[in-house]
């Protein structure tokens, strides 16, 4: 089982997610994928707060919030699922502040509807659980469900069937994020996968499965995105345990064993890649 999320108040924290390890098995009838994933979580993401209304709205800001609907978002589609589930009848204003960048390979739009469900959940006071909110979002997209757990976990199937993991050597581990504000098109980068199956994830410690772990969409991503491979060229002379690609792209991670590691890595990346989008947050 999942843990509860234990956050109080009117406000929930749209956690960033990366891809420690991504594995394309194959190609599905239905225009999915078969994969086989490990989710994890930053501490540090978008922010959303909810204040009392008649009927369900959205207002966005934030560096990221140009281009965004407050009509047609994944957040609204989160916030009727659950009340319609629920009966719930009360309303809500919501308030997004997008501080992730769009079409990143670090949750986005599922991370908000995520962080939706859970913040509505307890400002409606529904009562359900994480594992409950989870089977709920799944029409939403692959990574809801993930994103609603919000905890490192495996993820296959689609991404929707999920057993949690422990961070083990991994806990209290940061990570620095970088992108090259370069939006990619996740469809167009699992049309490129070569279709060839590499094989499935290592077994062993959390540790284990991501130094022996790789992602089967970074060579895609690069290929329609260069500077993917300028920044993980410049984040492996960083010295962080493993850097990798997350997702589609084209947001690149690097773990450290400690916080001064990661804030010493954002500014020789800041130095090297001015351009580019850089977050440090702690693994949850």
């Amino acid at each position: 089982m999942f843990q509860t999320d234990q956050n109080k108040g009117d406000s929930e924290i749209a956690c960033a997610k990366i891809n420690l390890a991504l594995h394309v098995r194959k190609r599905l009838a239905n225009g999915y994928h078969d994969i086989e994933t490990v989710f994890a979580f930053l501490d540090h993401g978008d922010l959303l707060f909810v204040k009392p209304r008649d009927e369900i709205t959205l207002s966005i800001k934030g560096p990221f919030a140009k281009g965004l609907s407050d009509k047609d978002n994944l957040v609204l589609d989160a916030a009727r699922l659950l009340a319609a589930h629920t009966g719930e009848a009360v309303g809500a204003s919501i308030f997004l502040d997008k501080r992730l960048p769009i079409a990143s390979g670090i949750g986005g739009g599922s991370a908000d509807a995520a962080a939706t469900l859970r913040l509505l959940n307890r400002y409606w006071r529904a009562g359900l659980s994480l594992s409950e909110l989870a089977k709920l979002s799944a029409p939403l997209g692959a990574d809801v469900p993930a994103c609603v757990v919000n905890q490192t976990c495996l993820g296959k199937g689609i991404g929707q069937d999920l057993m949690p993991l422990e961070n083990g050597a991994l806990a209290g581990h940061f990570v620095l994020l970088v992108n090259p504000l370069i939006p990619v098109s996740t469809a167009s980068i699992f049309r490129d996968w070569d279709g060839i199956d590499h094989g499935t994830l290592p077994a062993g410690g959390l540790l284990d499965i991501v130094l022996s772990g790789r992602n089967d969409l970074q060579g895609p991503a690069e290929r329609l995105a260069p500077a993917i491979s300028n920044i993980l060229s410049n984040l492996n002379e960083t010295g962080a345990v493993v850097s990798r690609m997350s997702g589609s792209g084209a947001t690149c991670f690097a773990l450290y064993e400690t916080e001064r590691q990661a804030r010493d890595a954002e500014k020789m990346i800041n130095a090297e890649l001015p351009d580019s989008w850089t977050m440090i947050g702690g693994l949850k």
